[in-house]
């Protein structure tokens, strides 16, 4: 089977560190794995990091922290360059840069736990799913 190709939401990575249960930490801990490769951008990167480093958005979980656990994403990510900008195509500018990379890279699968935010993706061969959503497409471990 032929990885698939996501862009990850940072909402996705947020749930995801702050509890080992659900949808997005079983996504976390398959990163790297042979099913799906994640994309990103170095716009995308940066604001991983950022959210990821909030003072008490994830319970002990420092700046360092979210620099190491970024740069673990990056180096399992293919880094994909945005050339063509979508903007204003989604009402949140930082929604749009998720739908530019997975534009960009050729993504199947946006996952968000936000997606109304992405209505319309699906009229660029998009499918926004949900965390929970998107592991029904993959083996279970």
């Amino acid at each position: 089977m032929k990885p698939l190709r996501v862009v990850l939401d940072t909402n996705v990575l947020v749930s995801g560190l702050k509890s080992r249960r659900g949808a997005s930490f079983a996504l976390i801990q398959r990163l790297g794995g042979p099913h799906f490769i994640p994309l990103l951008s170095p716009p995308l990167c940066v604001e991983y990091e950022d959210v990821l480093a909030r003072p008490g958005m994830i319970s002990g979980f420092t700046t360092v922290d979210a620099a190491d656990f970024v740069d673990y994403v990056v180096s399992v990510s293919e880094e994909c360059r945005v050339y063509f900008l979508w903007r204003p195509w989604l009402p949140d500018p930082k929604d749009d840069l998720v739908l530019e990379v997975a534009l960009a890279g050729g993504a199947s699968h946006i996952v968000t736990h936000n997606t109304r935010d992405f209505a319309g993706a699906d009229r660029l061969a998009i499918k926004v799913e949900t965390p929970d959503q998107f592991l029904k497409h993959l083996p279970i471990p």
